[in-house]
C-alpha cells in the first residue's frame, strides 16, 4: 500500500508542473466535485481536508475551479517540509500556486486569498472564469488527494449575472469531466428527490457505464421526518458502479458559530450509527475519504501507461515544433545569407522537379511550366482553325482588291500574302498568353517552394516581403524581353513568306490536279463555237477581230488580234506558225513551283495551279491561219457602282480560285503553327525560366545583402518569438514530466 501512496504525489508533481505553462493537453487523473448550487460540495471537501478554508455563503460562493491538492506530509518528511520556509515543524499548511512560496497558516487568511484571487480574474459581478485556483494542503491527518471543486449548476441568473450562466458553468463543468483520467463525485443532497439530480444526470451524459462515477448523498440529517436514504445508498433508487456514499455536513449555523470540523465528524458518526447502524461503517467522511483515495490510486496506475506514452509523444511533437521556430539569431550576416541560399536553391529544385517534399495533390513548378507549353498552348494553337474569319466571298474580294484597276489572268500572289498573313496574325494572342502563364506559374512558385523555407519566411515577415519584391521584379524584368521575342517569332513568319519552303512546296504539287477539268474543257469548246458563229468586224488597223468578246468581272477585259500574234496568258504555251512551241514565262510565282509541260507539240496548257488560269483557244480561219482568242467562261453583267457582296452562288471558276486560296492558306497555316509551337517555349525556357534560374540567387543578394538593411530584414515577427518561448516551456515541462514519471519503480504500478 506505501507503494501505492507514493503515486498520488507523483500526479500531483505533474499538475504542477502543467498547471505553470497552463496547458492541458495532458489530461492527469483527479476528483471532479460536481453538484447543484448549495448542495454542499465545499462542505464535503472540508470534511475531508479536515479544516474550514473554503469561502462560505448564500448563492454561488464558487465561481473558479479549485484544484485543492491533499498532501500527506508526516513529521520525517523532508521532500515538502523546509527550514527555509518554516514548515519544519508544522503539522498544517498551505500554499497557493500564483503566490509562488508563500505560507499560509491562518485559515481566515487562506479564505480572504481565494476570494481575492477569485474577484481578481472573475470580478466582483457574480461571474464565472475557467482559469483555476491552485492550492496545495499539506498535513499529518490527511490522505493524499487531488479534487477539484468547482460551481454549482444554477438554473437561473441572479443578479448581475450573465443570462446564459447555466451554460457557461456546465460548459466549465463538461470542461473537466469529460477527461476520461478523471473520477466524478456527484454530490446530491437527500432532502431532494435523486431522479432530479443534476449532478447523476450530467455524470451519465459523460460516463454512460459508470465506471468512474461515485455518488455522495449529503444532509442525510435535514431528511422530512419519517423517511429515510436506506434505499437511496443501498443503490436501489439509482445504482452506481462505484458505490454511494451518505454524508453529513456542518449546518450553517454551525458555520457561523464556528464547530470545529472534528467535533462535526464525531457527531456525523453518532448519528449514522442511531438512524443507520448497519451502513454506519460504509457512509460517513472518514470512509469517503479512504474510498476516493483508493479509487484515485488504481485510476492512476490503470492511467499511468498511456500518460506516460501521451507525455514522451508530446515532447517529440514540441521539440519538432522548437526546432521549425528556429535558435536565436546569433550571426546575422550569415543567417541572412544561407536564408538567401535555401530559398533561391528550394526555388531551382521546385522549377527543375528535384525537390524534397514533391506536391503529389497537385502539379506545381516545372511540372506546371510543361504543362502551359504541351497542354495549355499546344491544344489553343490546335483549336485555331487556318480559315476561321475566312469566308468564299472575303477570298473572292481580297483576290479582285489586290489586282487594283488591272484585269489579272490569275490568282495574284499578293491575296495570298494577304490572307495568310491575317491568319498568322491570329497565333500572336496566344503566344503572348502562354509567356502570361509562365511567368504567374513562376511567381507562383515562391509561395510552393519547401516546407524549410515556408518557416524562415514566417519568422522574418521583413525579409520574406523583400525576396518576394526582388523576385517578382527579376520575373518581371524578363517579361518584357520573352514577350518580345515571342512578338518577333511572330513578325519574323510575316515578314517573308516563304512558298519555296521543302514542306510547304511538296503541299504544292497536289494542287496541279485541279488544273485539268472536264467543266472547263466543255466550256472551252462552247467558246470555240460561239467564236466561229459570230461574225469579225475591222479595226482601225484593218485587222478583223470578234464583234465582242465578254470575260468575267473577276478577270476584266481584254482585246486580242487575229494576227498571228496573240496576247496569250502568262505561262502559256502557244503554237507558232512555224510549228514549234513558244513558252511564255512569267514571273508569277505559282507558275515558278509547279512542274514543266509534259512534251513538246502538246496543245497549248495552263501551267498554273489557279482553276481561273485563261485558256488560249486556237481558232482556224479559212485560209489556214491561226488565231488567239481568249475564251470568255460566260458574260457577266457590269458591276454596279459600288460592288455588294450579295450570298450569290459562286461559279466554277470563282469557286475553284477559293479553293486553290483555301488549301494555299492551310498548308502554310499548318507549317507556320507547328514552327511558332516548337519555337515560344524554347524562347519562354531561355529568356525568363533558364535566366531566373542562373540568376536568382546573385539577384537576392545584391539587393538584400546590406549592412544597412540586415537588421531591420532579420527581426522576428513578435508572434514567432512568442510562440517559441511558449513551445520552450511546454516543452521543459513535458521533459520535466517524463523524468517525474521515469522516477516510478515498476513495482510502483504493479
Amino acid at each position: 500500500m506505501e507503494s501505492m501512496e507514493s503515486l498520488i504525489p507523483v500526479i500531483n508533481k505533474l499538475q504542477d508542473v502543467f498547471n505553470t505553462v497552463g496547458a492541458d493537453a495532458i489530461q492527469l487523473p483527479q476528483i471532479v466535485i460536481v453538484g447543484s448550487q448549495s448542495s454542499g460540495k465545499s462542505s464535503v471537501i472540508e470534511s475531508l481536508v479536515g479544516r474550514s478554508i473554503l469561502p462560505r455563503g448564500v448563492g454561488i460562493v464558487t465561481r473558479r475551479p479549485l484544484i485543492l491538492q491533499l498532501i500527506y506530509t508526516p513529521r520525517d518528511d523532508r521532500v515538502h517540509r523546509s527550514a527555509e520556509r518554516g514548515t519544519i515543524d508544522k503539522d498544517e499548511w498551505v500554499e497557493f500556486l500564483h503566490t509562488k512560496e508563500k505560507v499560509y497558516t491562518d485559515w481566515d487568511e487562506v479564505r480572504r486569498e481565494i476570494e481575492k484571487e477569485t474577484d481578481r480574474v472573475a470580478g466582483s459581478n457574480k461571474g464565472i472564469c475557467p482559469d483555476p485556483i491552485s492550492l496545495k494542503f499539506f498535513s499529518t491527518s490527511v490522505l493524499s488527494l487531488t479534487m477539484v471543486d468547482l460551481p454549482g449548476l444554477t438554473k437561473v441568473a441572479v443578479g448581475e449575472q450573465p443570462e446564459d450562466i447555466e451554460a457557461q458553468i456546465k460548459q466549465l463543468i463538461l470542461k473537466f469531466i469529460q477527461n476520461p483520467n478523471s473520477i466524478i463525485l456527484a454530490v446530491s443532497p437527500a432532502n431532494m428527490d435523486m431522479a432530479t439530480s443534476e449532478s447523476l444526470k450530467i455524470a451519465r451524459d459523460i460516463d454512460p457505464d459508470g465506471r468512474r462515477t461515485l455518488a455522495v448523498i449529503t444532509k442525510l440529517d435535514l431528511m422530512d421526518a419519517g423517511t429515510d436514504a436506506i434505499d437511496i445508498l443501498c443503490g436501489r433508487v439509482i445504482p452506481v458502479k462505484l458505490g454511494i456514499i451518505g454524508v453529513i455536513n456542518r449546518s450553517q449555523q454551525d458555520i457561523i458559530d464556528k464547530k470545529d470540523i472534528k467535533d462535526a465528524t464525531k457527531d456525523e458518526a453518532s448519528f449514522l450509527q442511531r438512524k443507520y447502524p448497519t451502513l454506519a461503517t460504509r457512509n460517513g467522511t472518514p470512509y469517503l475519504a479512504k474510498t476516493l483515495n483508493r479509487l484515485l490510486m488504481h485510476h492512476i496506475r490503470d492511467c499511468l501507461p498511456e500518460l506516460k506514452t501521451r507525455v514522451n509523444v508530446m515532447a517529440s511533437q514540441f521539440q519538432t515544433l522548437l526546432s521549425s521556430y528556429g535558435q536565436e539569431v546569433v550571426e546575422k550576416n550569415t543567417t541572412l545569407l544561407q536564408i538567401i541560399t535555401k530559398f533561391a536553391s528550394s526555388y531551382v529544385a521546385t522549377l527543375d522537379g528535384t525537390a524534397r517534399n514533391i506536391e503529389t495533390s497537385e502539379l506545381c513548378g516545372g511540372a506546371r511550366i510543361c504543362y502551359i507549353f504541351h497542354e495549355t498552348f499546344g491544344r489553343t494553337l490546335d483549336s485555331i482553325h487556318p480559315l476561321t474569319g475566312l469566308t468564299s466571298m472575303d477570298i473572292l474580294t481580297a483576290i479582285r482588291n489586290s489586282n487594283g484597276p488591272r484585269a489579272a489572268l490569275f490568282v495574284p500572289e499578293v491575296s495570298f500574302e494577304l490572307l495568310v498573313k491575317r491568319q498568322i496574325r491570329r497565333l500572336e494572342e496566344p503566344s503572348l498568353r502562354c509567356v502570361e502563364l509562365a511567368h504567374e506559374e513562376m511567381q507562383r512558385i515562391i509561395q510552393h517552394c519547401g516546407n524549410e523555407v515556408q518557416q524562415e519566411m514566417l519568422r522574418f515577415p521583413k525579409l520574406h516581403e523583400k525576396i518576394i519584391d526582388v523576385v517578382t521584379n527579376l520575373l518581371r524584368s524578363r517579361l518584357s524581353p520573352t514577350n518580345a521575342m515571342v512578338e518577333n517569332i511572330v513578325a519574323i513568319e510575316l515578314a517573308y513568306i516563304n512558298t519555296r519552303h521543302p514542306d510547304f512546296y511538296k503541299d504544292m504539287a497536289n494542287i496541279g490536279s485541279m488544273l485539268k477539268s472536264p467543266d472547263l474543257e466543255t466550256e472551252r469548246m462552247n467558246q470555240q463555237q460561239q467564236a466561229r458563229s459570230k461574225p469579225m468586224e475591222r479595226g482601225r488597223d484593218g485587222r478583223s477581230r470578234p464583234h465582242s468578246v465578254h470575260f468575267t468581272q473577276q478577270n476584266g477585259e481584254a482585246d486580242s488580234d487575229k494576227e498571228n500574234q496573240a496576247v496569250p496568258a502568262r505561262g502559256q504555251v502557244v503554237k507558232s506558225r512555224t510549228g514549234q512551241d513558244t513558252v511564255i514565262t512569267a514571273s508569277t510565282w505559282l507558275s515558278n513551283i509547279l512542274p514543266a509541260p509534259r512534251e513538246e507539240g502538246s496543245v497549248a496548257r495552263d501551267l498554273s495551279p489557279s482553276p481561273q488560269h485563261r485558256a488560249v483557244t486556237q481558232v482556224h480561219d479559212g485560209e489556214g491561219q491561226m488565231s488567239g482568242v481568249i475564251s470568255p467562261v460566260k458574260p457577266v453583267n457590269l458591276l454596279p457602282e459600288i460592288p455588294v457582296q450579295s450570298g450569290r452562288k459562286l461559279n466554277d471558276r470563282e469557286q475553284r480560285d477559293c479553293e486553290v486560296i483555301e488549301r494555299l492558306i492551310k498548308a502554310y497555316f499548318y507549317l507556320v503553327r507547328k514552327m511558332i509551337q516548337d519555337s515560344v517555349p524554347k524562347s519562354i525556357m531561355h529568356f525568363m525560366v533558364n535566366y531566373v534560374k542562373d540568376n536568382l540567387q546573385s539577384e537576392l543578394v545584391s539587393s538584400l545583402y546590406k549592412a544597412d538593411q540586415i537588421e531591420n530584414l532579420l527581426c522576428e515577427s513578435e508572434h514567432i518569438g512568442q510562440r517559441r518561448s511558449e513551445a520552450s516551456e511546454m516543452l521543459g515541462a513535458l521533459q520535466k514530466a517524463s523524468q517525474i514519471i521515469s522516477e516510478i519503480r515498476e513495482t510502483h504500478v504493479w
